[in-house]
């Protein structure tokens, strides 16, 4: 890190959030990874009841289109930061190392990926795809690492057909029997074929984790350029953005009535099953809840982004500490509930 990023850092104040003034406050362009849904109440949370704010930031916050989508936009300069799963954009600095993404902050811990199906297709294993039809949009992030899912759980990935359609018409691509399954997130796609009229019980879900693609998943994304001008901008979201999971946690209606003034049609019982989902699953795993946030297994951390470059035969090795970086943190006591 350059010297005068460290004499930034330095001076953050571990104890408040620094004075807010209107003519003070850091505009920042923030994405989230897909649309007002569930799991993206928690952000909002951080948004909408001035977590932020006191940070002495100006956060505007849009629906996002997929976690590959993401980076990329942040890169091309249309978002500052972004919340998206981490692993398209491994695999963006792994093909061009000097792309500038990079996480300071890991969100979820355990991967919301998986690629799903319905019982009918007589689909009991994730090698018995081979062959079929699966339908995603092209940025999804479980579309984007089927390589290295595919590789874990023993079967060729060149062996199945894509279907690229929009992120509306996934899910109704399984349910209208045009496709054969879909990648994506657990707290995306069964809820969405469940608010389709498919039975609980009619869906395969073939969870990337539980093959052996156990990547570090949701995470806080920038630029390295924007992070060194901003550095307690960083710290600031990163902040705001735990005190809403814990207050999402211990709170999902309220979170739930957030998301509804910014989706006024938002499915309650349904976006409230996703949010649980996305908290107690994926966000506050045993490890989060004895840890707290910012305890990051660097081991587990190489051994995805490894999977991830043998994947797609990517020769150049990068290490862990390329696109992760955790000295923007605040103090462990803000990381704690």
């Amino acid at each position: 890190m350059h010297r005068r990023t460290a004499l930034r850092l330095a001076a953050l104040s571990p104890l408040a959030a620094p004075a807010v003034h209107a003519q003070n406050l850091v505009n920042v362009r923030f994405s989230l990874d897909w649309a007002f849904q569930g799991p993206q109440a928690a952000f909002l949370v951080a948004l909408e009841r001035g977590h932020f704010r006191r940070e002495g930031l100006n956060v505007t916050m849009e629906r996002g289109f997929g976690s590959g989508d993401v980076p990329v936009k942040i890169l091309g300069g249309a978002f500052d930061v972004g919340v998206a799963d981490i692993n398209p954009s491994i695999r963006i600095r792994l093909e061009n190392p000097q792309a500038d993404i990079f996480s300071p902050f890991l969100i979820y811990d355990a991967t919301a990926l998986a690629a799903m199906t319905l019982r009918r297709e007589n689909i009991a294993h994730p090698r018995d795809l081979a062959g079929k039809t699966i339908a995603a949009p092209d940025a999804d992030a479980g579309r984007q690492l089927f390589p290295a899912f595919a590789k874990a759980a023993g079967f060729d990935a060149a062996s199945v057909r894509w279907m690229s359609v929009a992120p509306p018409l996934r899910e109704p691509m399984l349910a209208q029997g045009r496709a054969q399954a879909i990648t994506g997130f657990i707290t995306s796609g069964i809820f969405s074929l469940r608010g389709l009229g498919i039975p609980e019980q009619d869906i395969v879900t073939f969870r990337y984790n539980e093959y052996g693609a156990d990547f570090f998943a949701t995470s806080l994304l920038t630029t390295r350029r924007w992070a060194e001008a901003n550095p307690q901008a960083v710290t600031g979201l990163i902040r705001g953005l735990v005190r809403a999971q814990y207050e999402s946690l211990n709170d999902t209606p309220g979170a739930i009535e957030v998301l509804r003034r910014r989706e006024p049609l938002t499915d309650v019982p349904l976006e409230t099953a996703r949010l649980r989902m996305a908290l107690e699953q994926l966000t506050f795993t045993p490890h989060v809840r004895a840890n707290g946030f910012g305890q990051v297994d660097t081991t587990r951390l190489q051994r995805g982004i490894d999977m991830v470059r043998e994947a797609f035969n990517i020769a150049r090795p990068m290490a862990w500490n390329e696109i992760y970086d955790p000295r923007y943190l605040p103090p462990a006591s803000d990381l704690r509930a």
